[in-house]
């Protein structure tokens, strides 16, 4: 069996493949102080949990934003798994071309994010990651990566009011019925996402418009992402498990190395 796991900067998420086959997932909060032996525990129990044993587990795969803790996690793998885990990086066959200015300056998740969309869905395509910060990414039809926007991402639009402003508190980040909000939590929730799904709609229009607005898939995944997906006609797929399909291609293109 296969493990994925792309540790993110608020959460870890892990999947286990068996084949081609998704058996089961599980997210973990990402802390800089944990040690290999709690990464260890973690990592058996959710093994455990989903009917296996860790000698299950013959091969791992990780995309990683956070360096800091690369080496406790991997060292977790190797003591507990008794396996070397594969980090995409530099040297790792990924099948997707980079045209940007400086191509080692991107992130292992939006590299991962666009062999996903690219080998699922194919290409050119719009590729929307909803996470701690939104990445939308463009992939040509002959897989090439171009570039893309970066903004933060809903969590940090809504945890920035609460925090820079006295009299806001946090909220829930939810739709509500409508934008006219008549409390402050209802505006702020109008406010955050009904101004998501603007930035959104927005940003991926003027990207079709500069690609020449030829006909463009567009893809998104992230944890908060199937709240704006559900409310726009201009995303065409929300797929949850994008991220653990491109490791999953990834690791297929580099298990013979």
């Amino acid at each position: 069996m296969l493990l994925v796991i792309d540790i993110g900067n608020t959460n870890i998420t892990m999947g286990l493949y068996d084949d081609n086959n998704l058996i089961n997932n599980f997210r973990l909060t990402t802390r800089f102080q944990r040690t290999s032996d709690e990464y260890g525990t973690f990592l058996v129990s959710f093994i455990n949990a989903s009917g296996y044993e860790a000698s299950d587990i013959h091969a791992a795969i990780i995309s990683s934003v956070v360096p800091k803790i690369n080496y406790s996690f991997a060292s977790s793998i190797i003591k507990y798994l008794d396996v070397k885990p594969l980090f995409i990086g530099p040297g790792v066959k990924t099948g997707i071309s980079i045209h940007i200015d400086h191509p080692s300056s991107l992130g292992a998740d939006r590299l991962v994010d666009a062999a996903g969309a690219y080998y699922t869905y194919g290409g050119p395509c719009i590729v929307i990651d909803f996470g701690t910060a939104t990445t939308f990414d463009v992939v040509t039809g002959k897989g090439e990566f171009i570039g893309g926007a970066t903004s933060p991402g809903i969590g940090i639009t809504a945890n920035a009011l609460s925090s820079m402003a006295a009299q806001l508190p946090e909220i829930e980040i939810t739709k509500p019925d409508v934008v006219i909000g008549k409390n402050t939590v209802t505006s702020m929730q109008s406010g955050v996402v009904f101004g998501y799904i603007g930035q959104t709609e927005y940003i991926i229009r003027k990207i079709k418009e500069e690609y020449g607005n030829q006909e463009m898939r567009v893809i998104s995944t992230g944890g908060l992402g199937r709240i704006i997906a559900n409310q726009t006609d201009l995303i065409d797929i929300y797929d949850p498990d994008l991220t653990f399909k491109g490791l999953k291609i990834i690791f297929d293109k580099n298990k013979n190395k």
